[in-house]
């Protein structure tokens, strides 16, 4: 019997495969995988077939690797992710804080030189590596560190942020009622100094008033009246932990298959905020004063641009609205056909989350203007920003109208799907990013995401103590602010200086058929590295410590805030000392090692390094 051999194999780009040679594409599109099948018969002839077959879904590796049951799982993942509980109460309030309208030039002007560019340059990075945070460095070693900040960094942020979304499923089962428990002053959690007068950080005798939602929310949820500061937590309350825990359960059996399975959630909690803010904007119009409220919130100054800190902060809510560099865009692209058009996906994603930012501010200001009618005050005390939005302001607008529980509800419904599918992608990104660097955990990839679910779990409940609110702000503050900046800096670097934007330019047009434009070459080597080392240095020289009303952080909480902070930062000196002492070799062959893809570290052997020669940093 013949002997029968099956071979397949991805020739590497520019390299002619020692068996066979195919032929060149002539329109140069994703390359096809080359199936050889040799044939030994009994008489010593040999023959060899070769076939072009479509590109199979397996990893660099080798293994097959899982990918998204069908492309708009994908799409809906990255829109969920990307938009969050931030383009709800973050966006509208700055918008109309700088200068209404106005505050859309600074804003689509970062957008257009930082944080598209970035954006794209994540989700090719992830498809063309086809590994998570930390294992696409094998582009460049010695920058691995920086794979393993933005894991830590998103599970810092799992440490508060499933915390929000249980303080949405609170408020949820608490709008089954007749009568929601934020519109009266006679509940047990009421403090003397409520009134059913609103107020709003106003005195009266010198003695502060509060209204229901706000003592509803400081009282009734944060048990505020039970602590005297972060050291004083208590235990966890059990109401919020049981709603914590069912976040937990609901994050795991959404993650624990993988993308097939989280691919199929985001259908249902991608697509409900947007049915749900039309149906509430629907209804604010209508409401009295809704016309000023938005009026307001478009109302162009363009005076403002004047203003040092009006592009601050537009250049702050593009770092942190895009969701670039948590490693989530990596895992999930990962996850795509090696030939899918990334540039396309990235172009639509990132619209779409600015519009949703820009579209929610209609629904909030319209709701915000009817509050500012209704108690006859300027709108800019009713307008803020944060929980205080979400959690006080807006529920007691929605208190007031006919039907407020059946509101209620699908309010709280939105906020729920806003933030569970952001929590899936942070959690993903965790997951995907030790699963790809650590092989033997992809056999176990359901006991590993328990252990991961879990862990955040039990962190999560000093944030749902007493003073919890205290630690949810310190990890607020610190866990994902300059340090994102920071690891999207050296990311930028690496990519486009190191590994060099004309290789991964190459990396991009095997994949989709053409190289990227000089704009974006440009963007990526100078323009987007300059806009992040600017964004870390305004970071650092604005920083506050953290505060929560009148209540100031000890020294201590400030020292621990730090130490998460330069813990994820520390990830890349530390792991580029490691790498460098480990590599064999004299000085210039450690460093040509750390710098040069691992599949080319032949070529360090014969002095052929890129990075060595002048035309490689020259080149865009």
């Amino acid at each position: 019997l013949p002997d029968l051999l099956m071979i397949k194999c991805r020739p590497p780009l520019g390299q002619m495969s020692s068996v066979v040679a195919p032929a060149k594409q002539a329109n140069n599109m994703a390359p096809k995988e080359v199936e050889l099948i040799l044939v030994k018969e009994q008489n010593g002839v040999q023959f060899t077939n070769s076939t072009l077959v479509s590109p199979g879904q397996t990893h660099p590796s080798g293994e097959e690797r899982e990918t998204w049951g069908k492309k708009i799982d994908f799409l809906l993942s990255v829109i969920g992710f990307a938009v969050d509980l931030a383009n709800v109460w973050r966006f509208p309030y700055l918008c109309y804080k700088n200068g209404g309208g106005a505050f859309l030039v600074p804003y689509l002007f970062f957008m257009v030189i930082a944080g598209m560019p970035l954006f794209y340059m994540e989700l090719a990075l992830g498809q063309y590596n086809r590994e998570g945070a930390a294992g696409v460095w094998k582009i460049c070693p010695i920058f691995k560190g920086v794979g393993f900040t933005v894991i830590l960094i998103s599970l810092y942020v799992g440490f508060y942020y499933n915390v929000i979304i249980s303080w949405a499923l609170f408020y949820l089962f608490s709008s089954f009622t007749g009568d929601l428990p934020w519109v009266h002053c006679n509940n047990t959690w009421n403090s003397p100094n409520c009134s059913e007068l609103w107020t709003f950080n106003t005195t009266l005798n010198d003695t502060h008033r509060s209204t229901p939602a706000a003592e509803y929310f400081e009282r009734g949820l944060l048990h505020l009246q039970d602590s005297e500061g972060i050291d004083d937590l208590g235990l966890p309350r059990w109401q919020l932990t049981s709603c914590l825990a069912v976040v937990i359960v609901v994050l795991y059996f959404s993650l624990w298959k993988g993308v097939k399975t989280s691919g199929k959630v985001v259908w249902i909690t991608a697509t409900m905020p947007y049915v749900v803010l039309t149906v509430l904007l629907l209804r604010g119009v209508t409401l009295p004063g809704a016309i000023d409220g938005i009026k307001a919130y478009l109302s162009v100054d363009f005076l403002r641009l004047c203003e040092a800190q009006v592009w601050i902060e537009a250049a702050t809510q593009i770092c942190f609205s895009l969701g670039v560099g948590f490693g989530v865009l990596i895992a999930f692209s990962s996850y795509n056909k090696f030939s899918n058009n990334c540039y396309r996906d990235a172009i639509i994603t990132s619209s779409i989350n600015s519009l949703t930012s820009f579209f929610s501010g209609f629904v909030i200001f319209s709701f915000l203007g009817y509050m500012s009618q209704k108690h006859n005050v300027a709108l800019e005390e009713v307008a803020t920003d944060g929980p205080g939005l979400v959690f006080i302001i807006y529920p007691e607008a929605i208190a007031t109208l006919p039907g407020s529980s059946v509101w209620a509800v699908i309010f709280f419904i939105m906020l729920l799907t806003l933030g569970i599918d952001s929590a899936m992608g942070g959690m993903e990104s965790v997951i995907t990013g030790l699963i790809d660097e650590f092989k033997f955990l992809h056999k176990h990839r359901e006991l590993f995401t328990l252990f991961i679910v879990v862990s955040t779990f039990l962190v999560s409940l000093f944030c749902v103590t007493n003073g919890g609110i205290y630690v949810f702000t310190l990890l607020d503050h610190f866990a994902a602010g300059t340090s994102i900046l920071f690891g999207v800096l050296i990311e930028a670097i690496g990519i486009a200086w190191f590994y060099g934007v004309d290789r991964f330019s190459d990396d991009i047009q095997e994949m989709i058929g053409h190289r990227p434009g000089l704009y974006w070459r440009l963007c990526w080597k100078f323009v987007s590295p300059c806009f992040l080392l600017f964004m870390v240095v305004v970071s650092f020289a604005t920083f506050n410590p953290p505060n929560y009303g009148t209540y100031v952080f000890p020294m201590w909480a400030n020292m621990i805030g730090w130490c998460i902070a330069i813990s994820s930062m520390t990830m890349v000196p530390l792991y580029a000392i490691y790498k460098f002492c480990t590599l064999p070799g004299r000085f210039c062959d450690k460093v040509g090692y750390a710098i040069t893809p691992e599949t080319e570290h032949h070529l360090v052997e014969s002095g052929e390094v890129r990075q060595f020669t002048l035309r490689h940093w020259l080149v865009v």
